[in-house]
């Protein structure tokens, strides 16, 4: 089966030369998500709003590739600062349930100014 692009509406289209979500072989790979609405507004300056932002935006794209985070088997959590790692987890804690999916956090530059965190995520695919 060839690779499919997906881009869900609700979220901001992508910004450079990828896809949202491309789906290959029942796997679905889902570009980064960050904190902004469609219309490109950032969803507060805490790190629970941001991150609430950013899941709903990655399960709309999910969802548009015929996915659903609850079948996430990877997910990569990007933080501008690890002092924001517990406000993350405590929203995180909102979007999965066990069996969690495995998961890196990892502290890195953000590409936009005022981004806390960004999120990815490989999502098993049931047709």
């Amino acid at each position: 089966m060839p690779r499919q692009a997906f881009q869900a509406d609700g979220v901001p289209a992508a910004a450079g030369p990828y896809s949202s979500a491309v789906v290959h072989d029942g796997v679905v790979y889902l570009s980064g998500q960050g904190p902004y609405n469609a219309q490109g507004v950032l969803a507060g300056d805490d790190i629970e709003s941001q991150t609430r932002q950013t899941l709903r935006n990655l399960s709309l794209v999910a969802r548009a590739a015929g996915a659903d985070l609850a079948k996430a088997l990877q997910v990569r959590v990007f933080l501008a600062t690890m002092e924001d790692f517990a406000g993350m987890n405590a929203v995180y804690g909102e979007f999965f349930d066990e069996p969690y999916p495995a998961r890196t956090t990892v502290q890195t530059g953000l590409p936009l100014p005022g981004m806390l965190v960004e999120v990815d995520a490989t999502v098993a695919l049931d047709r």
